[in-house]
């Protein structure tokens, strides 16, 4: 049975700090005039603030703190969002073992404590302080961040303009500067460090800034799916827009080509990279800011949402010592991720790994990384031409795009390397009629090929709200083949909705995969110029799983939904919605 919390009079009482008589009054007020009993003690100068947190803290049994005594790191502030600390009068202090060490100042306030979990996901260890001294303690924490990054501005205001003035636009560098140091520059500051935080802490992988007619639309990618969360005034176009050319280095004079800049910001204790894209429209400049994670690419192959025997057999192949493994599928799909998981395995001293990527995203230790740059003729062609000279034994290519590019990295395949690339084809086995297309032999696709996978990412189950779907969607059951025995046997499941999951009943993504090895029969049929049909027959009778397949071993798992593999999976001949 739960102790029963003590009285915070009897508390006072028994300590001696406050008289019988006095304290009889003071709850007689706190009926009265609905105020909090500590509160009225304070405003009758029975005790000071000090006194009462030390006797609350008592109270719901909690470790007092006096932060005149405690050292708080510069950053801890950005352990949480600036709004929440302010609005709620609480201090981070520090972050250990995924616990975040939280001074609050109001025991009851459980709201504040379930948002700051959901939020930050992750457990708290509560400590009490004396909330004036929390309140001063923040002010002067953010008034210093604020002067630092109003000298970085600063600095890079002055700069762009000097450069403007020395370009010849003088009445440009003032408009610059007259723009830059307008009225609205504080909350505009404010407002896009709000729309980044916001995007990192809901997992977002981009965000859409989209201006309409009589609004800008701020919309937020979560796992592959675009949510609609903000709609910002029309008059704040202009400088919301500035500012992130600004932040990402972009000419703000510009605004009839489409721009690229990048912004770098620390971001709950890392450093986030945001890839930033302009493109002029209607109603003005669109601008896309895709985050770069660097956890987002160091998952591991085993997370990658594998199955065993599919598991097993990538391991093997990426361990032999040449041939080439592509891996297809659309945009989005998470080709580099998994190619950078397989590197990740191969990344030993005695392994040199060189690759040629447009653009590098995300750096790795002990890899030889290059950037492909059209502008200075550095291409994927040159740039491999001249790595077969390093010696490599492990080649990455970003994409093969034509057929020059390909016949390289086949000649490097049977020269001896292993070559890792990627392919925009819908299944496995379009890739080898896509590689005779571009001009490479036949016989050359026959013998380099090791294997092809071709992947989609596919939403999980939120385990939140993760309950048994009692009426499942037939017509994406009949899409997938599955029948009223087989649901039966083994329910499928379904996300209600939750706050931790934005209400969309999922949270993360894994692949589903298929794999062809190929084999003597797969190699003949590629020498023949078979159709990429016959190709998916001969792997399928070999023991390839299809996409589809792989998607219902996971619905049957409970990881997903019939709806979600039907969606991705797009069986032919039938519309989703």
């Amino acid at each position: 049975m739960a102790k029963k919390r003590r009285y915070l009079g009897e508390i006072l009482y028994k300590a001696g700090l406050v008289k019988k008589e006095a304290l009889i009054n003071a709850i007689r007020t706190s009926k009265t005039s609905n105020k909090r009993l500590g509160q009225v003690l304070i405003e009758l100068g029975l005790i000071d603030e000090e006194t009462l947190t030390k006797a609350i803290a008592k109270q719901f049994g909690l470790k007092y703190v006096n932060l005149d005594e405690v050292s708080i790191p510069s950053n801890a502030t950005k352990l949480v969002p600036e709004e929440l600390i302010k609005r709620h009068n609480i201090l981070p202090l520090s972050m250990d073992n995924g616990k975040l060490k939280l001074v609050i100042s109001d025991p009851l306030d459980l709201d504040t404590m379930d948002t700051i979990r959901f939020r930050l996901n992750t457990e708290l260890e509560c400590y009490l302080a004396n909330p004036a001294r929390i309140r001063s303690i923040i002010q002067d924490s953010f008034e210093a961040v604020k002067k630092q990054e109003d000298d970085k501005l600063r600095h890079s205001i002055d700069a762009t303009a000097a450069e403007l003035a020395e370009a010849g636009s003088e009445l440009q560098a003032e408009a610059f500067r007259i723009q830059a140091d307008g009225d609205d520059e504080g909350p505009i500051i404010r407002l896009v460090n709000l729309i980044i935080d916001t995007a990192y802490y809901m997992r977002a992988s981009d965000i859409h800034i989209e201006p309409m007619a009589d609004r800008v639309r701020v919309r937020y990618r979560v796992d592959g799916v675009c949510l609609e969360k903000d709609n910002i005034p029309k008059n704040m176009q202009a400088p919301l827009i500035t500012r992130l050319k600004i932040l990402s280095g972009i000419d703000i004079a510009e605004k009839r080509l489409p721009q690229d800049g990048r912004i770098k910001r620390e971001i709950g204790g890392q450093d986030i990279d945001f890839r930033v894209s302009a493109l002029p429209g209607n109603h003005g400049e669109s601008v896309v800011l895709r985050i770069l994670r660097p956890d987002a690419v160091n998952i591991g192959i085993q997370s990658l949402g594998f199955e065993q025997d599919n598991y097993e057999q990538f391991q093997r192949i990426i361990k032999r010592p040449n041939g080439i493994f592509l891996v297809t599928g659309p945009t989005g799909s998470g080709k580099t991720t998994t190619l950078y998981a397989a590197l990740q395995e191969l990344n030993t001293p005695d392994k040199k790994i060189i690759t040629a990527e447009d653009p590098v995203e995300y750096n790795f230790d002990g890899m030889n990384q290059c950037q492909v740059r059209e502008e200075i003729k550095l291409s994927f062609e040159r740039i491999l031409r001249a790595m077969l000279r390093q010696a490599p034994n492990i080649i990455l290519i970003g994409e093969i795009r034509d057929g020059v590019v390909a016949d390289i990295a086949i000649q490097a395949a049977l020269t001896g390397h292993l070559v890792f690339s990627t392919l925009h084809t819908n299944d496995a086995c379009s890739a080898i009629t896509r590689l005779i297309d571009m001009g490479v032999k036949p016989f050359l696709v026959a013998s380099s090929i090791q294997a092809i996978m071709a992947q989609r990412l596919i939403r999980v189950i939120c385990k939140k709200c993760k309950e048994v779907d009692p009426d499942p969607e037939p017509r994406y059951l009949q899409m997938l083949d599955i029948s009223a025995e087989d649901i039966e046997k083994q329910p499928v499941y379904r996300g209600a909705g939750c706050a931790q999951c934005q209400h969309t009943g999922f949270k993360g993504r894994i692949a589903i995969f298929e794999m062809i090895e190929l084999n003597n029969e797969l190699r003949e049929l590629s020498f023949r110029k078979a159709p990429a049909g016959e190709l998916r027959e001969a792997a399928k009778a070999s023991g390839m799983r299809t996409l589809m397949d792989d998607g219902k071993l996971k619905i049957f798992k409970g990881t997903t939904t019939p709806e979600e593999v039907a969606r991705i999976t797009q069986t032919e001949g039938v519309l989703v919605d």
